[in-house]
């Protein structure tokens, strides 16, 4: 808990901004020349390959993400996009030792490994971002050239990952408010979730199941519930709630604990505080740890009625299969967090089954779902623009 203690000591002196640009110009110059050969590389990718990527970097993002969250580094660069001031933490080095020894050494909330640990993360948000404004590209140019396409969810992946951006610079300049952190989670998974969508629109060889109206309620109710499980799980995480509960499975050696929900699921406060300032109670952290047990209760029951369903169709039944593996182990890996006090690579892992278990579920919802799409599929030289053609077509 020193960590926690530290962080917020260091939180509570420090000002909040809505917006900071911290690059120079020289220094941002370079951050663009970079997501230039990016761009110009996913114009060059063949489309199937380029969406599996997008599904693949954006599933790491989100399990490095916890890893940021999780090892405290979300202030490592405690400016953005840059690291104060500069494109990588190596050309900030004199910064960041000069705060460190501000600080007392580098348990708090900058250090030379924590610094980049969130550079990397933001890396890696770019990279993203920039596939992302490359597929609407080339979905536009090939609906300008005839194809029969549709462009609202490439341009919602574009939309939502610069409202995600937002919020990646949210969090560091609101210094980890628990709310925008949290909605940040949030923002990850529902990325991957559209991403995977997307990508599902691209599998003819996973074509959609016909199957009961129940099956369709039970897969979208239990996607829906493990959205929300996962948000009550980053709300444990952001507020560091995860130890005010020991024991497993009662909480503090009891089925009804002393807690405060009102005060524990008040969203909008700094960290650590009540919005009159005042510091938050452990009764709060009981209430926001043992909600997302109990909840966690009933999602694993919507998620067995689901998978149970899918089983009765031989095309399911493999990803009912996996979503099941994938819930017990995430009880399991839940369970053992709270027995071992939080050790780093469980954790980790406990963050990284959830947002696997929200892309079996994505799969699922949309292999049920009867609505019929246009698929993005087909003449994949349709999907370049005829500049990045001409030069493919040379020797």
């Amino acid at each position: 808990m020193s960590t926690t203690l530290n962080t917020m000591i260091n939180l509570s002196t420090a000002v909040p901004t809505v917006w900071s640009f911290s690059l120079h110009w020289l220094q941002a110059g370079m951050w663009v020349a970079g997501l230039i050969l990016i761009l110009w590389a996913a114009f060059r990718m063949r489309w199937p390959k380029l969406v599996a990527l997008l599904v693949f970097l954006t599933m790491d993002l989100v399990m490095f993400g916890a890893f940021v969250r999780l090892t405290n580094s979300g202030l490592g660069c405690p400016d953005w996009p840059g690291c104060y001031a500069h494109f990588t933490p190596a050309q900030a080095h004199h910064q960041i030792n000069e705060a460190v020894a501000e600080q007392g050494g580098t348990q708090g909330n900058v250090s030379p490994f924590k610094a980049w640990i969130e550079m990397i993360h933001r890396y890696v948000a770019t990279i993203i971002g920039t596939l992302i404004l490359a597929m609407a590209i080339r979905a536009s140019w090939a609906r300008k050239h005839g194809k029969q396409i549709a462009l609202g969810l490439p341009y919602l992946l574009l939309g939502w990952v610069i409202l995600q951006g937002l919020f990646g610079a949210w969090t560091v300049t609101l210094l980890l408010t628990p709310l925008i952190v949290t909605l940040h989670l949030m923002g990850g998974i529902i990325l991957l979730m559209l991403a995977v969508w997307f990508w599902m629109r691209n599998r003819p060889d996973l074509p959609k199941v016909s199957t009961t109206v129940l099956t369709q309620v039970l897969v979208w109710a239990a996607m829906l519930a493990m959205l929300w499980q996962i948000f009550l799980g980053g709300w444990v995480s952001t507020n560091y709630a995860a130890l005010a509960c020991t024991g497993f499975p009662t909480c503090n050696g009891s089925f009804q604990p002393d807690a405060n929900w009102a005060e524990g699921f008040t969203f909008w406060r700094n960290l650590g505080e009540n919005p009159n300032g005042s510091a938050i109670s452990l009764q709060a952290l009981v209430a926001i740890q043992w909600g997302h047990r109990l909840f966690a209760a009933l999602t694993a029951i919507i998620v067995l009625g689901a998978t149970w369903n899918m089983s009765r169709y031989r095309e399911l039944r493999k990803l009912a299969l996996w979503i099941s593996g994938l819930l017990f182990a995430q009880i399991t890996l839940g369970a053992s967090v709270v027995i071992f006090a939080h050790p780093l690579g469980l954790a980790v892992g406990h963050n990284g089954v959830a947002a696997l278990m929200m892309l079996m579920l994505t799969i699922a919802a949309y292999r049920v779902s009867h609505l019929e799409s246009r698929r993005l599929v087909g003449d994949d030289a349709a999907l370049v623009p005829v500049t990045l053609q001409r030069a493919q077509a040379k020797p």
